[in-house]
């Protein structure tokens, strides 16, 4: 089985947010398998192998899916 998608690039950011200050997150960059790019915005407190891994998963899916309309 070919993987779903393919981490392009990764870059840590931060933000202004109103009620927490300022708030980390990363932006990641992934190819699906069906060729679309695209960013997917993750919090710093869910940037952990066991977290980040399925919100990808899921975004690539979702993003293949609406390819195949």
């Amino acid at each position: 089985m070919t993987k779903e998608y393919e981490v392009i690039k990764t870059d840590q950011l931060t933000r202004v947010s109103d009620t927490r200050g300022l708030e980390s997150y990363y932006r990641v960059q992934i190819r699906t398998r069906g060729g679309t790019v695209l960013s997917v915005d993750i919090d710093g407190d869910n940037w952990t192998p066991e977290k980040a891994g399925p919100i990808l998963l899921e975004r690539a899916k979702n993003a293949d899916e609406i390819l195949k309309l």
